[in-house]
């Protein structure tokens, strides 16, 4: 999953940042730290796209911006994997019962596979994208 670029403020006042995602166009969260402010980043992140899965939204492009005040913010694994899965399901045009038949699971399981909160199996989520004509590729990359 590309990463979505999160706006990094100073706050003058109370110290610590203010953070947006202007590719969403709205929400905000702050943090006392560097590492705070990531952390609720995250989690801001993941209610933003819950709220896109949810109302069965297309998510969007993640935008190319410079400067310093701009970081990428990395979902865990799992949580990519399912915002990868999802934006596959909506391209492909299918309804949610199609999709569940294919998979070979209830239909009321599917906001399971969705869900960023919900833990799980990857062989499930395999199982999604092969039944979307796509391949799980995993990459292990060195730390930076």
């Amino acid at each position: 999953m590309e990463h979505y670029l999160a706006l990094f403020e100073p706050d003058l006042e109370a110290g610590g940042y203010v953070v947006t995602f202007p590719d969403f166009g709205y929400g905000a969260t702050q943090g006392e730290t560097d590492q705070e402010a990531m952390e609720m980043a995250q989690d801001l992140l993941m209610l933003t796209i819950g709220d896109y899965i949810r109302e069965v939204k297309p998510l969007p492009v993640p935008s190319r911006r410079r400067g310093a005040k701009y970081r990428p913010v990395p979902l865990p694994v799992l949580q990519s994997a399912k915002v990868e899965l999802y934006a596959a399901f909506v391209r492909s045009g299918l309804k949610k019962a199609e999709f569940a038949r294919r998979i070979g699971i209830q239909k009321t399981h599917i906001d399971r596979l969705f869900s960023l909160r919900h833990h799980s199996r990857f062989d499930q989520i395999e199982a999604a994208f092969v039944a979307l004509g796509k391949r799980l590729k995993i990459e292990v990359r060195d730390a930076a």
